[in-house]
């Protein structure tokens, strides 16, 4: 799962954010408008090779919209650093083991809405 940079990010969480595609030019209006729209077409194009977000021809322009959800890239990233670790379920139990309260409640109820299907 490919990290994403700090303008990368701020795209991500707009289009995410949004409930319909967005322009380059409506991206710019979310992130900042100190961006350029030829940068933000640029991060737009590196996020689409990255799997990020599709791209679809609305007019003259284009329209961007994220692939999967922001929890989706989460679970990658997490998935991805799982799959470094020389021992998972070691990796796990520290995770757990630093995690908030709240977090550990909210580990519960997922794995117990796993358990349940």
């Amino acid at each position: 799962m490919p990290r994403l940079g700090e303008l990368e990010q701020a795209v991500m969480e707009a289009l995410w954010a949004s409930e319909r595609p967005l322009a380059a030019r409506d991206i710019g209006g979310r992130v900042g408008d100190r961006h350029a729209v030829t940068t933000l077409l640029t991060v737009l194009s590196r996020l689409e090779a990255k799997g990020l977000v599709s791209r679809e021809r609305d007019g003259r322009a284009h329209t961007y919209q994220p692939i999967g959800s922001r929890e989706d890239h989460i679970a990658a990233l997490l998935r991805e650093a799982l799959g470094t670790s020389g021992d998972t379920g070691a990796a796990l139990a520290r995770f757990v083991s630093q995690a908030s309260p709240a977090e550990t409640s909210a580990l519960r109820r997922a794995l117990q809405r796993l358990g349940e299907s």
